[in-house]
Protein backbone atom coordinates (compact mmCIF):
# COMPACT_ATOMS: atom_id res chain seq x y z
CA UNK A 1 0.00 0.00 0.00
CA UNK A 2 1.85 3.06 -1.28
CA UNK A 3 0.98 6.18 0.71
CA UNK A 4 4.32 7.91 1.01
CA UNK A 5 3.64 10.95 -1.14
CA UNK A 6 4.09 14.55 -0.03
CA UNK A 7 0.81 15.78 -1.55
CA UNK A 8 2.54 18.41 -3.67
CA UNK A 9 -0.11 18.43 -6.41
CA UNK A 10 -2.98 18.13 -3.94
CA UNK A 11 -1.71 20.85 -1.63
CA UNK A 12 -1.63 18.68 1.53
CA UNK A 13 -1.12 15.07 2.57
CA UNK A 14 -4.12 13.67 0.70
CA UNK A 15 -3.75 10.19 2.18
CA UNK A 16 -4.64 11.64 5.59
CA UNK A 17 -7.63 13.71 4.48
CA UNK A 18 -10.90 12.76 6.16
CA UNK A 19 -13.31 10.59 4.20
CA UNK A 20 -16.31 9.90 6.37
CA UNK A 21 -15.19 8.82 9.82
CA UNK A 22 -11.78 7.67 8.59
CA UNK A 23 -8.92 8.89 6.47
CA UNK A 24 -8.46 8.16 2.78
CA UNK A 25 -5.66 5.66 3.40
CA UNK A 26 -7.67 3.87 6.11
CA UNK A 27 -10.34 2.94 3.55
CA UNK A 28 -7.70 1.53 1.22
CA UNK A 29 -5.93 -0.44 3.96
CA UNK A 30 -9.18 -1.91 5.28
CA UNK A 31 -9.99 -3.58 1.96
CA UNK A 32 -6.44 -4.84 1.50
CA UNK A 33 -6.46 -6.37 5.00
CA UNK A 34 -9.76 -8.09 4.25
CA UNK A 35 -8.49 -9.71 1.06
CA UNK A 36 -4.82 -10.39 1.74
CA UNK A 37 -2.69 -12.15 4.34
CA UNK A 38 -1.03 -8.90 5.38
CA UNK A 39 -0.36 -5.32 4.36
CA UNK A 40 2.89 -3.41 4.05
CA UNK A 41 1.97 0.25 4.38
CA UNK A 42 4.49 2.72 2.97
CA UNK A 43 4.27 6.15 4.61
CA UNK A 44 6.37 9.31 4.67
CA UNK A 45 9.41 8.68 6.85
CA UNK A 46 8.33 11.30 9.37
CA UNK A 47 5.09 9.40 10.09
CA UNK A 48 6.37 5.86 10.49
CA UNK A 49 7.14 6.14 14.20
CA UNK A 50 3.87 7.91 15.04
CA UNK A 51 1.39 5.18 15.92
CA UNK A 52 -1.52 7.65 16.00
CA UNK A 53 -0.90 8.46 12.34
CA UNK A 54 -1.51 4.98 10.99
CA UNK A 55 -3.15 2.93 13.73
CA UNK A 56 -0.87 -0.11 13.91
CA UNK A 57 -2.38 -3.59 13.81
CA UNK A 58 -0.77 -7.00 13.90
CA UNK A 59 -1.21 -7.58 10.17
CA UNK A 60 0.04 -4.17 9.01
CA UNK A 61 3.77 -3.53 8.67
CA UNK A 62 4.72 0.13 8.26
CA UNK A 63 7.86 1.24 6.42
CA UNK A 64 9.26 4.53 5.22
CA UNK A 65 8.88 5.56 1.61
CA UNK A 66 11.49 7.01 -0.69
CA UNK A 67 11.89 10.08 -2.90
CA UNK A 68 9.85 8.54 -5.75
CA UNK A 69 6.98 6.09 -6.06
CA UNK A 70 9.34 3.46 -7.43
CA UNK A 71 11.67 3.90 -4.45
CA UNK A 72 8.71 3.64 -2.07
CA UNK A 73 7.52 0.38 -3.61
CA UNK A 74 11.06 -0.96 -3.50
CA UNK A 75 11.23 -0.17 0.23
CA UNK A 76 7.87 -1.85 0.76
CA UNK A 77 8.91 -5.00 -1.08
CA UNK A 78 11.80 -5.47 1.34
CA UNK A 79 9.24 -5.89 4.14
CA UNK A 80 7.08 -8.42 2.29
CA UNK A 81 7.55 -11.93 3.75
CA UNK A 82 9.88 -14.04 1.63
CA UNK A 83 7.30 -16.81 1.26
CA UNK A 84 4.66 -14.55 -0.32
CA UNK A 85 3.53 -16.01 -3.65
CA UNK A 86 1.66 -12.99 -5.02
CA UNK A 87 2.19 -9.32 -4.24
CA UNK A 88 -0.34 -6.61 -5.00
CA UNK A 89 0.66 -2.97 -5.13
CA UNK A 90 -2.07 -0.41 -4.49
CA UNK A 91 -2.10 3.38 -4.26
CA UNK A 92 -3.26 4.55 -0.85
CA UNK A 93 -5.03 7.45 -2.57
CA UNK A 94 -7.50 5.05 -4.22
CA UNK A 95 -9.94 4.43 -1.34
CA UNK A 96 -12.70 2.63 -3.24
CA UNK A 97 -11.02 -0.35 -4.92
CA UNK A 98 -13.34 -3.23 -4.05
CA UNK A 99 -12.50 -6.64 -2.61
CA UNK A 100 -13.89 -8.10 -5.83
CA UNK A 101 -11.33 -6.15 -7.87
CA UNK A 102 -8.49 -7.44 -5.68
CA UNK A 103 -9.74 -11.00 -6.18
CA UNK A 104 -10.00 -10.51 -9.94
CA UNK A 105 -6.38 -9.40 -10.12
CA UNK A 106 -5.24 -12.26 -7.90
CA UNK A 107 -7.15 -14.81 -9.99
CA UNK A 108 -5.49 -13.55 -13.18
CA UNK A 109 -2.03 -14.06 -11.68
CA UNK A 110 -2.95 -17.46 -10.30
CA UNK A 111 -4.16 -18.30 -13.80
CA UNK A 112 -0.64 -18.05 -15.16
CA UNK A 113 0.12 -14.38 -15.87
CA UNK A 114 3.26 -12.76 -14.48
CA UNK A 115 1.14 -9.74 -13.62
CA UNK A 116 -2.34 -8.30 -13.94
CA UNK A 117 -3.56 -4.71 -13.92
CA UNK A 118 -7.11 -3.33 -13.85
CA UNK A 119 -7.99 -0.76 -16.46
CA UNK A 120 -10.82 1.16 -18.08
CA UNK A 121 -11.27 1.99 -21.78
CA UNK A 122 -10.04 5.43 -22.76
CA UNK A 123 -12.97 7.57 -23.91
CA UNK A 124 -11.08 10.75 -24.85
CA UNK A 125 -8.93 11.04 -27.94
CA UNK A 126 -5.28 10.87 -26.90
CA UNK A 127 -2.44 12.61 -28.71
CA UNK A 128 1.26 11.80 -28.68
CA UNK A 129 3.31 14.98 -28.45
CA UNK A 130 6.90 15.97 -28.93
CA UNK A 131 8.17 19.18 -27.36
CA UNK A 132 10.28 21.08 -29.86
CA UNK A 133 11.39 24.61 -30.60
CA UNK A 134 9.03 26.36 -32.98
CA UNK A 135 9.54 29.57 -34.92
CA UNK A 136 6.06 29.41 -36.41
CA UNK A 137 4.44 31.23 -33.49
CA UNK A 138 6.67 34.25 -33.90
CA UNK A 139 8.74 33.84 -30.74
CA UNK A 140 12.37 32.94 -31.21
CA UNK A 141 13.33 29.82 -29.27
CA UNK A 142 9.75 29.11 -28.19
CA UNK A 143 9.25 25.54 -27.01
CA UNK A 144 5.82 24.12 -27.76
CA UNK A 145 4.26 20.64 -27.89
CA UNK A 146 3.76 19.36 -31.41
CA UNK A 147 1.29 16.54 -32.03
CA UNK A 148 3.07 13.65 -33.73
CA UNK A 149 0.55 10.80 -33.49
CA UNK A 150 -3.05 9.93 -32.59
CA UNK A 151 -3.22 6.36 -31.28
CA UNK A 152 -6.34 4.29 -31.74
CA UNK A 153 -8.41 4.50 -28.52
CA UNK A 154 -9.32 0.84 -28.89
CA UNK A 155 -5.69 -0.03 -28.12
CA UNK A 156 -5.50 2.08 -24.94
CA UNK A 157 -6.44 1.50 -21.31
CA UNK A 158 -6.39 3.87 -18.36
CA UNK A 159 -4.81 1.60 -15.77
CA UNK A 160 -5.50 1.51 -12.06
CA UNK A 161 -4.29 -0.30 -8.98
CA UNK A 162 -4.14 -2.79 -7.31
CA UNK A 163 -1.67 -4.32 -9.70
CA UNK A 164 -0.77 -7.90 -8.87
CA UNK A 165 2.34 -9.93 -9.70
CA UNK A 166 4.13 -13.17 -9.07
CA UNK A 167 6.25 -12.14 -6.10
CA UNK A 168 9.55 -13.43 -7.46
CA UNK A 169 9.05 -11.62 -10.77
CA UNK A 170 8.14 -8.32 -9.12
CA UNK A 171 11.18 -8.53 -6.87
CA UNK A 172 13.37 -9.16 -9.91
CA UNK A 173 11.85 -6.21 -11.76
CA UNK A 174 12.67 -3.93 -8.85
CA UNK A 175 16.34 -4.89 -8.88
CA UNK A 176 16.82 -2.34 -11.66
CA UNK A 177 17.27 1.36 -10.97
CA UNK A 178 14.65 2.31 -13.57
CA UNK A 179 12.03 4.76 -12.32
CA UNK A 180 8.53 4.01 -13.61
CA UNK A 181 5.06 5.45 -13.13
CA UNK A 182 3.59 2.04 -12.39
CA UNK A 183 4.76 -1.40 -11.41
CA UNK A 184 3.67 -3.22 -14.55
CA UNK A 185 6.06 -1.10 -16.62
CA UNK A 186 8.99 -2.54 -14.66
CA UNK A 187 7.72 -6.09 -15.06
CA UNK A 188 7.24 -5.49 -18.78
CA UNK A 189 10.82 -4.18 -18.98
CA UNK A 190 12.21 -7.58 -17.93
CA UNK A 191 9.97 -9.46 -20.36
CA UNK A 192 7.15 -10.33 -18.01
CA UNK A 193 3.66 -11.04 -19.31
CA UNK A 194 1.11 -8.61 -17.89
CA UNK A 195 -2.59 -8.91 -18.69
CA UNK A 196 -5.46 -6.49 -18.17
CA UNK A 197 -8.64 -7.08 -16.20
CA UNK A 198 -11.68 -4.79 -16.04
CA UNK A 199 -11.25 -1.84 -13.70
CA UNK A 200 -13.88 0.02 -11.69
CA UNK A 201 -15.35 3.47 -12.29
CA UNK A 202 -15.23 4.34 -8.59
CA UNK A 203 -11.61 3.24 -8.26
CA UNK A 204 -10.50 6.79 -8.89
CA UNK A 205 -7.23 8.18 -7.55
CA UNK A 206 -7.48 11.27 -5.38
CA UNK A 207 -5.03 13.65 -7.00
CA UNK A 208 -6.66 17.08 -6.79
CA UNK A 209 -9.00 18.63 -4.19
CA UNK A 210 -12.01 18.15 -6.46
CA UNK A 211 -11.32 14.40 -6.40
CA UNK A 212 -11.77 14.44 -2.63
CA UNK A 213 -15.08 16.26 -3.02
CA UNK A 214 -16.14 13.52 -5.44
CA UNK A 215 -15.03 10.77 -3.03
CA UNK A 216 -17.01 12.29 -0.17
CA UNK A 217 -20.09 12.45 -2.40
CA UNK A 218 -19.64 8.78 -3.34
CA UNK A 219 -19.32 7.78 0.30
CA UNK A 220 -22.37 9.82 1.28
CA UNK A 221 -24.44 8.10 -1.43
CA UNK A 222 -23.22 4.68 -0.32
CA UNK A 223 -24.03 5.38 3.30
CA UNK A 224 -27.43 6.68 2.30
CA UNK A 225 -28.22 3.53 0.35
CA UNK A 226 -27.29 1.41 3.33
CA UNK A 227 -29.47 3.26 5.83
CA UNK A 228 -32.51 3.89 3.61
Amino acid sequence: MVAGGSGRRFGSMKQYESLGDRRVVDHAVETARFVGDGVVLVLPESDVADETTWGATSDVIVVAGGPTRTASVRNGLKAVPSDAAIVLVHDGARPFASAELYRLVIAAVRGGADGAVPGLPVTDTVKVIEVVESASIGVAGAVVPHIVDTPDRATLLAVQTPQGFVAEILRRAYLSEIDASDDSALVESIGGTVIAVPGEIDNRKITHPEDLVWARDVLARRNGSVTS
